[in-house]
């Protein structure tokens, strides 16, 4: 019995409509999966409401809880294979050797900062600029050299020919914060996103040559993300005008 031709183009319609569910399927097989983000300890807080705003535009997603830490410590993690969609990290030499192992590309660079001596408030030492800091009678902390924050502070001393020796280099940014927001050191370096952030528990001054030493933010879907799909929307929506607003309102400067 041949069937009628009507019903047979009914037929392949819905042929076709259920292959593009299967491919859909297909290209997001974790949809249903939570995003595992790794972001720079200078993310913290920022990150949290990019994460809450995406979400609100894409309901069909969801974000597990961001790993925060300095970026070397998380580009040890996700080259020793730890389960990772998204990374952001805070310079793009951090980035480098988590391409250089597979796990992702270069990315894009999704904001910049730079960095300011967080001191407390009322600037109780009087620290004026960079040379102040080589005062041996200042406790000054500063990031470890491998981490960003580390690398950013030790090029613009050395730019401005400022010797300084640390008593603690912290493995984040997070570590100076808090040691001279908590009365531990008298001065540290920070991002200028730290001292916006602190609530008022940290004053920050412009030291002489910031502007020289921008640190790139870059953002990378991971190749073996499991819902590949939600980590580009993800992407995209930091990179978006309503991401751009969140990262300017928390003191990031734009790519």
């Amino acid at each position: 019995m041949t069937r009628p031709r009507p019903a047979l183009a009914i037929l392949a319609a819905a042929a076709l409509a259920l292959s593009g569910c299967a491919t859909t399927a297909e290209e997001d097989p974790a949809r249903s999966e939570p995003l595992v983000v790794f972001a720079a300890a200078s993310l913290q807080g920022t990150f949290d409401e990019l994460a809450e705003a995406f979400v609100a535009e894409h309901p069909e997603y969801s974000v597990d809880p961001i790993r925060y830490d300095g970026s070397q410590a998380l580009a040890t993690q996700i080259i020793d294979g730890a389960d990772v969609d998204v990374v952001a990290f805070a310079n793009e030499s951090s980035l480098e050797p988590v391409t250089a192992a597979g796990r992702t590309d270069a990315g894009d660079v999704f904001a910049t900062n730079t960095l300011r001596i967080a001191v407390a408030p009322g600037n109780p030492k009087g620290i004026a600029d960079l040379p102040d800091l080589a005062d041996p009678d200042l406790a000054v902390v500063l990031c470890a050299p491998e981490v960003p924050c580390g690398e950013a502070a030790r090029t613009l001393l050395s730019n401005a020919g400022v010797p300084v020796t640390a008593v603690s280099e912290e493995t984040s940014v997070t570590g100076v914060t808090t040691r001279v927001a908590g009365g531990e050191a008298d001065a540290g370096l920070v991002y200028a996103t730290d001292i916006a952030g602190s609530g008022g528990e940290l004053e920050g001054i412009v030291p002489s040559g910031a502007d020289a030493v921008v640190n790139r933010y870059p953002i990378a879907v991971a190749e073996d993300a499991r819902s590949p799909v939600a980590a580009q929307a993800f992407v995209d929506f930091v990179l978006s005008d309503d991401g751009q607003r969140i990262l300017a309102q928390a003191g990031f400067g734009t790519p």
